[in-house]
């Protein structure tokens, strides 16, 4: 039997997000205003590297992006005309200040500052031979195993070691790097985290999402492709494709959850895609009812496809609290099974004698799905039925988002009727996984082009070799570096 501490996060996280500017007189300013927008990427620490044509200033801290990257005092010791900044979410273990990134160091070839959104997936396996080389680790993040297989390779220029080591991992990863006089980013094979390229004026820019150009008034000019690494330097901006071909495997759950719906990825408006899901989990599993709830914030733009494909009314029947931190400590059990009411609470007004349907983005453990539906109760509803805009969540992922070990996920230890009963809603469904692809604009799943997505945390297709997985360590190994 499954069983569940009822306060538990029941959220899937974000690794990061990663912001780089070059040739602008106040890159710092504007890589800080490019990291608020990707705050949602990861809320646990933020930094900042800028070079100014002869030092690299690198201010590094936990917290959000706006308690640490807000003052004049802070930004003005981040001189110089190139910056990279990111924005972090730990998997495990402690949040601290030797994990965060970008990281930096003194090479032979000169200063190199890195920060990396992603999971390497043969992380154990490369720090183990680097460890056995010499090489002294002095982070717990898989991005030090990047930095130290450019400082060991022995081509001549930075460029050609990142290249040479990139070759040499295997995961999902987005990365942006500064060296003393260019920027670089670069994407897996397989495409499978986000990155884009934007222009403000004449300088480029660098992006997990195109949400971080918006608010520094900037262009998106397209996405980095699978495979591409790009450098931007005085000369402008250089294009090549170092790696071998792969099939694209852009992540399907940035479409669902974990991209800001004011974002376009992949040349696909998250709203919109999030609509379009929530029309098609209508015509699949509709259920007479009065209206259609969302769970905010991320099942808003899924509820009011729903609501629009169903001719229903969409309400706000929970509101809320935006002001409340990770940080909140809860001092006694009575206090603590309130918890729940810190961050939501219900509409009561409009719920009494109704028939609801709550629609939320995911199910990971079922915490919150359980007291969220208990909440509808008390407020009074007369039917609750929960519908989900993503198939079950059955498996772990190993590229760079914090799920928990495929033991804890409700769906790989429930069918649906069970999960429905432990959830206590009058019904459950979830959008199937051809639905989640018509959605998306496919015929189905199966539909054979080089579009697809990497849908692994659904189907356990996981596109990408998990090697320190299937060396016996399983999730547990993937956990012992913390992810970017």
């Amino acid at each position: 039997m499954l069983t569940t501490n009822p306060f538990d996060d029941d959220t899937l996280h974000e690794e990061c997000g990663v912001f780089a500017i070059y040739g602008h007189a106040e890159a710092a300013a504007l890589t800080a205003l490019g990291l608020h927008a990707l705050q949602h990427r990861g809320q646990e620490a933020a930094g900042i590297a800028a070079f100014d044509g002869k030092t690299f200033n690198v201010q590094r801290a936990l917290g959000h992006v706006g308690d640490n990257f807000s003052s004049q005092e802070v930004i003005g010791r981040l001189k110089g005309h190139a910056a990279i900044g990111h924005t972090r979410y730990a998997t495990t273990g402690d949040v601290v200040l030797r994990n965060v990134q970008p990281l930096f160091a003194e090479l032979s070839v000169g200063g190199f500052a890195l920060a990396h959104n992603g999971n390497l997936t043969n992380n154990q396996k490369l720090r183990r031979r680097l460890v056995e080389r010499g090489s002294i680790f002095q982070s717990t993040t898989d991005t030090e195993v990047v930095v130290h297989l450019i400082a060991t390779s022995l081509n001549n220029t930075v460029v050609d070691r990142m290249i040479d080591a990139l070759r040499q991992v295997e995961g999902a990863y987005s990365c942006v790097a500064m060296l003393d006089d260019a920027i670089i980013g670069v994407r897996d094979p397989n495409g499978v985290r986000p990155l884009c390229l934007g222009k403000l004026g004449d300088v480029y820019i660098l992006a997990s999402e195109t949400c971080a150009l918006d608010i520094i008034g900037a262009d998106f000019v397209r996405d980095i492709e699978p495979g591409e690494l790009v450098i931007i330097d005085k000369d402008g901006l250089h294009s090549r494709h170092p790696f071998p071909r792969a099939q694209r495997r852009f992540c399907i759950f940035e479409h669902i959850y974990f991209a800001r719906p004011d974002s376009v990825v992949e040349g696909t408006s998250v709203y919109e895609a999030r609509k379009h899901i929530g029309a098609e989990l209508a015509r699949e599993s509709h259920v007479d009812a009065d209206i259609v709830i969302p769970v905010p914030d991320s099942g808003v733009p899924a509820a009011l496809g729903y609501a629009n494909e169903a001719g229903i009314p969409f309400e706000l029947g929970i509101i809320r609290n935006h002001y409340v931190g990770r940080t909140f400590i809860e001092p006694t059990d009575q206090i603590r099974h309130l918890g729940v009411r810190l961050k939501h609470n219900a509409n009561r007004a409009n719920i009494a004698g109704k028939r609801v349907i709550l629609v939320d983005d995911s199910i990971v453990r079922g915490t919150t799905s359980v007291k969220i539906v208990a909440m509808m109760r008390a407020a009074g509803a007369r039917e609750v039925h929960m519908r989900i805009a993503s198939p079950p969540t059955t498996h772990s992922c190993f590229y760079g988002v914090n799920t928990p070990e495929r033991n804890k996920l409700l769906a790989a230890q429930m069918d649906i009727e069970e999960m429905n009963d432990f959830i206590g809603s009058d019904s459950l469904a979830f959008v199937s996984i051809d639905g989640l692809y018509r959605a998306m604009g496919k015929r189905s799943r199966n539909t054979s082009d080089d579009q697809g997505y990497c849908d692994a945390c659904f189907t356990g297709d996981y596109p990408i070799s998990l090697t320190d997985h299937d060396n016996g360590s399983g999730a547990t190994v993937s956990r012992l570096a913390e992810s970017a």
